[in-house]
């Protein structure tokens, strides 16, 4: 089975119609998403808390229970769940961070990279920065 973990970006521009991205993220959505789409703890936590921001959302900001409704309509939908972490790449992920290339503002991007590697999950982003991870499948927006 073909399963795509987007990348925060990703979700946050399907959740909102006013993003710069929301068309080429429905794009996604609608024609190239695996036959799995999940999130995983740093996503779902990351999409909520982007929603309640007004630094973010401007006027549509939601409240911590709004959000958590996008969260949940999500998984909702068919083939769409919480990834689980069936293999939580933690080895990956420390032996990234001590390869000494990873900034700090990209250790989250690094524990995606190490999830999907170790799950044989295609990444989703809109973000260039994935493309350093030796081993990961990528699509980028």
């Amino acid at each position: 089975m073909n399963v795509d973990l987007p990348d925060l970006n990703v979700w946050l521009a399907l959740s909102w119609p006013l993003h710069p991205q929301h068309l080429r993220a429905r794009h996604y959505w609608e024609t190239e998403a695996g036959e799995r789409v999940v999130f995983c703890t740093a996503t779902g936590l990351g999409l909520v808390r982007l929603l309640c921001r007004e630094s973010v959302m401007g006027e549509a900001v939601l409240t911590p229970a709004a959000a958590g409704e996008v969260l949940e309509r999500f998984c909702e939908q068919p083939g769409v769940g919480f990834g689980g972490e069936p293999t939580d790449g933690w080895d990956v992920f420390q032996a990234l961070l001590r390869k000494g290339t990873v900034e700090p503002q990209h250790c989250t991007d690094a524990h995606l990279a190490a999830l999907s590697i170790v799950n044989g999950w295609r990444l989703v982003s809109f973000d260039q920065d994935f493309e350093r991870y030796a081993g990961l499948k990528l699509l980028k927006l």
